[in-house]
């Protein structure tokens, strides 16, 4: 019992250690672990796990003579869910959000076509039914951002390819900063709509070449609002 409870006071250290960071609380060092561990109001072995938890992750780098250093964002393992999350926290930079587009566009318009090709009964089913989900609501409705998250993870778990299944966790997070830009332009809901039920009607028919082109139209659309809003020359398929 009392281990639980050490682990989710290291997870509540990780997150708020996290939050200082992407907010720029504590520049580029961190300060001294006795500081910390008052500043949580925790132990130092839970204050030295939750470092070196954020250590793993290529968050951190100990230095002697120096201390704890943050680490660029850039340097972060995204592959890892928890730091996806935290990442897409900080406020986006264009090189950032062109680099979240070339992502999408390396793997989803793949992925949907290999759920094209590959999915189970069930897991067309299962997309169906998230996206009878996701056109019932509209941006700004409770539970939009969910619906989209779990129709395109759906769609990533289709593909079959494991690699793909693990970054799920960064097209979710892609997802989620791009929603508010699309959600503000006329037109663009309806259009996701239609463009989304192409996708899913072509996984249905088992057609890869049209489910691929789907999944790019979509991230496209997104790809212009970057574009548009960040003032950054983002990836074409043309």
């Amino acid at each position: 019992m009392e281990q639980g409870k050490d682990r989710s006071l290291v997870s509540k250290v990780m997150d708020g250690l996290v939050s200082g960071i992407v907010e720029e609380k504590y520049g580029a060092i961190l300060p001294p672990q006795d500081v910390l561990s008052k500043e949580f109001d925790v132990s130092r072995t839970v204050m030295r796990e939750a470092l070196s938890m954020l250590l793993a992750r290529h968050m951190l780098d100990v230095r002697p003579k120096v201390g704890t250093r943050i680490r660029s964002m850039r340097d972060w393992r995204m592959i890892d869910e928890d730091v996806v999350n935290w990442r897409f926290r900080a406020k986006p930079d264009p090189l950032f959000m062109r680099d979240v587009i070339e992502f999408r566009m390396l793997i989803e318009p793949r992925a949907a076509a290999q759920a094209a090709a590959r999915a189970s009964v069930a897991d067309v089913a299962a997309i169906r039914e998230a996206f009878d989900l996701f056109k019932g609501l509209a941006p700004g409705d409770t539970g939009y951002a969910s619906a989209n998250e779990l129709l395109h993870t759906r769609i990533v778990h289709a593909s079959g390819n494991q690699f793909f299944q693990q970054m799920a966790a960064i097209i979710r997070g892609a997802l989620q900063a791009t929603q508010p830009m699309l959600a503000e332009k006329a037109g663009a809901w309806e259009i996701s709509v239609q463009t989304h039920e192409r996708l899913v009607s072509a996984i249905e028919r088992r057609d890869p070449k049209d489910a691929e082109a789907a999944a790019l139209a979509l991230i496209e659309l997104a790809a212009d609002e970057i574009s548009r809003e960040f003032a950054v020359e983002v990836p074409s398929r043309h």
